[in-house]
């Protein structure tokens, strides 16, 4: 991933830029065809692959099982609630910290793996945790998933909002997005981050330079599954339910094919406009067509075979382009 200019600074242009195009969408996004609920699935799903990012693009670990912690998260967020309190802050603590926990134990059994053999094993426990939300169906419902999950209300003491409607849901779950964005971008180039890129580069180089490779790696994962258990707790809630679904190996896929065909490889923003054409795809061809997944699919494959470096890489090149062509030449003197 290459390093912004702006890397250091704790708020960019870009992000006051995203933030504010992002508090327009409920006054048009019915205008352009679209439902007001898929904006507030967009931001669940960027967070959720934002975090995911910290692993894949920044450490260069292919995680093939992350959907667990996404379903972990959203059924911690519906336990909390139904056994402990019914107070949305609690209750999206019990998501982040129990996907966080189960981060922590995948963790110490992968972080000593590397290449194929990180992916299987992360694969083997995202399996293992989808089966017990299967058949412990007196804590998740089994098949059925945990219902019903309520929208609680945000509650700061002195004042109080329903998110019962989506555009309220919307404009918290954007809060909480871009909280996520400062603090991944911060992460991502301090030298915390600066060091899983090490590691993705090579893991032992980074040990020869004294780096404690295996902690590094521990970390990143369970930072990135505490995104996915905070993005798998809003989803619960969004849905009104957790669902086994969310945790079976084609959802782990799909995390990974947003951000390899947005650019998550060479673009921080990579991940976000993955998110936003998968699901864009998934509403405008799955209402013409029931194979829209094939067309997606090819997308994909193409990706791969020509543009590896995703959307946001083709734009990082036209951008190239024109700079390069704005620029002017350096007159070449004639040999006298």
């Amino acid at each position: 991933m290459q390093t912004p200019a702006n890397a250091g600074r704790l708020i960019t242009p870009a992000m006051v830029g995203v933030g504010l195009l992002l508090v327009t969408v409920p006054f048009w996004i019915t205008s352009a065809g679209l439902y007001q609920y898929i904006g507030v699935e967009i931001l669940i799903w960027a967070i959720y692959a934002l975090g995911f990012n910290l692993l894949l693009g920044t450490a260069g670990l292919p995680s093939f099982g992350h959907g667990a912690f996404f379903g972990i998260g959203a059924y911690a967020f519906g336990l909390t609630q139904f056994h402990v309190a019914a107070n949305l802050w609690v209750c999206l603590l019990g998501g982040i910290l129990a996907a966080s926990l189960a981060g922590a134990l995948v963790a110490a059994f992968v972080a000593r793996r590397r290449g194929i053999y990180f992916a299987f094993l992360t694969i083997a426990f995202g399996q293992v945790f989808w089966f017990i939300a299967m058949k412990a169906r007196d804590l998740t419902g089994g098949e059925d998933g945990l219902l019903p999950i309520a929208r609680l209300p945000v509650d700061l003491g002195f004042v109080s909002f329903d998110l019962s409607d989506n555009v309220a849901l919307y404009f918290f779950v954007l809060v909480l997005f871009l909280l996520t964005v400062v603090a991944l971008w911060r992460l991502t180039y301090s030298p915390f981050g600066r060091i899983l890129s090490a590691i993705r580069q090579s893991e032992l180089r980074a040990a020869h330079l004294g780096y404690r490779v295996v902690l590094f790696k521990m970390l990143a994962f369970i930072v990135s599954a505490a995104f996915a258990g905070l993005a798998g707790s809003l989803f619960a809630m969004a849905q009104g339910g957790a669902f086994p679904e969310v945790m079976a190996l084609h959802y782990s896929g799909y995390i990974v094919m947003m951000v390899l065909v947005g650019g998550g490889l060479v673009s921080f923003w990579g991940p976000v406009v993955g998110v936003v054409v998968f699901l864009l795809a998934r509403d405008l061809l799955g209402a013409v067509t029931l194979t829209w997944m094939l067309w997606f699919g090819l997308l994909f494959v193409a990706v791969i075979l020509f543009r590896p470096e995703g959307i946001a890489g083709v734009f990082q090149d036209l951008r190239r382009r024109l700079t390069r062509r704005a620029t002017p030449q350096p007159a070449v003197r004639s040999t006298p």
